[in-house]
């Protein structure tokens, strides 16, 4: 946990101000941010397709080093790319192998706890990334206005560290498989078309989807639109997020104890409704005060919402597929990350950008029919977890 930290203390300092840093370097607007979050994410869920396989054939740590790396690699070449054309290049580079231990370290959690903690194990991490994003936006905050190069160094550091401090003190954690069942890589990756089989997994992925698309609008484009429509700047906006993570560092634990052994598909519907409601606030407020309130709602919805869904995602997975089912709930991030931002940038560019919360209210609306609607149609299917009496959806997908 103490190398996750160090790694998301990076990243906390630069990713948030990101869309910042492209709209004013390259004097453009969210239109072309959106065709960059597009490329990326395209390109990331291509590369955590590979990287899920590599984590169920080869295991976690490697695969964990590998993202690592190439991660401080591509933050230290974003910071002298001087061309938009090829930043965009750039960008499909960075989406397809910078994100390489995304599944590692997801699968890693399911591998050392038991199912009825995987919630918990979940809430961990986001307390231990939000304890970092707790000081990044606000120090980055402070650091962008004087250079986004000291930025981007940073994330550079702090992932070279976290790679130093697993390859010294992180153990393999992929679970033994008997040699009969050892499979070579193309047989690891045509495994997929278990995943893709699995229709309930398949309908979760295409609900959170829509979910996510509101969510994201966090990370790209708020901080564009409240610098632009009210002026609050990076610093303005690094506060935001700092109260964010400060609140999920306070009650993450608090929260995730008390809706664990509930029905899954229902708290995310209540988390989603509650962020929904949120983002909606931020079309018709324009006090700072009022931005906070907001924040601190869109916060107590995603501290329901994102140790459920991964934990409901490692209740679905076979033991010997976590890689690739990890990889794949990747895929319910990168379509919003791909498409959100060009859609609100569409917006923002064209119309009242006011409408970019007003149609985040709705999307929101939409997903929390469908995971209700998903809850009565697979409940009759649940089954008890061994230990705790919570219920789960059968591993296999066939």
């Amino acid at each position: 946990m103490s190398a996750m930290f160090i790694d998301r203390l990076g990243g906390a300092l630069l990713f948030p101000f990101f869309a910042l840093y492209i709209t004013q370097k390259f004097d453009v607007g969210m239109t072309e941010v959106g065709y960059l979050f597009a490329i990326f994410s395209v390109a990331n869920f291509v590369g955590n397709m590979i990287a899920g396989a590599l984590t169920d054939k080869f295991g976690r740590r490697w695969m964990l080093m590998f993202g690592l790396v190439i991660s401080a690699m591509s933050s230290l070449l974003m910071a002298f790319v001087d061309s938009l054309p090829l930043f965009y290049v750039l960008a499909g580079f960075v989406g397809l192998l910078s994100e390489a231990g995304g599944p590692a370290q997801q699968a890693m959690v399911a591998d050392l706890l038991p199912q009825e903690k995987h919630a918990e194990g979940y809430g961990m991490m986001r307390v231990i990334a939000n304890l970092a994003v707790t000081i990044g936006p606000a120090v980055g905050g402070l650091l962008a206005a004087k250079s986004y190069l000291f930025l981007f160094v940073a994330d550079a550091v702090s992932s070279i560290i976290t790679a130093v401090v697993v390859y010294f003190a992180l153990p393999e954690t992929k679970p033994e498989i008997a040699e009969a069942e050892e499979q070579n890589f193309s047989q690891t990756m045509a495994g997929y078309k278990h995943v893709f089989r699995d229709w309930v997994y398949m309908a979760f992925l295409l609900i959170s989807i829509l979910g996510i698309i509101v969510y994201i609008q966090m990370y790209s484009t708020l901080s564009v639109y409240l610098d632009e429509v009210f002026g609050t700047g990076a610093r303005g906006y690094g506060y935001l997020l700092s109260m964010n993570a400060a609140m999920v560092v306070l009650f993450q634990f608090w929260i995730t104890r008390r809706i664990s052994n509930r029905p899954p598909l229902l708290m995310l519907a209540l988390g989603t409704a509650i962020f929904g409601v949120g983002f909606l606030m931020y079309g018709f407020i324009s006090a700072f005060w009022l931005f906070m309130v907001a924040m601190a709602i869109i916060t107590v919805g995603e501290m329901i919402i994102t140790p459920v869904g991964q934990a409901f995602v490692a209740r679905l997975a076979p033991v010997d597929m976590r890689g690739r089912y990890m990889a794949m709930f990747g895929f319910s991030w990168a379509v919003p990350h791909a498409v959100g931002p060009l859609l609100a940038g569409l917006i923002m560019d064209n119309a009242d950008p006011r409408w970019v919360w007003y149609a985040a209210g709705i999307t929101a609306a939409v997903a929390v029919m469908g995971y209700v609607g998903l809850h009565f149609a697979v409940r009759n299917r649940l089954q008890p977890v061994p230990g705790d009496g919570a219920a789960s959806l059968p591993a296999s997908p066939e």
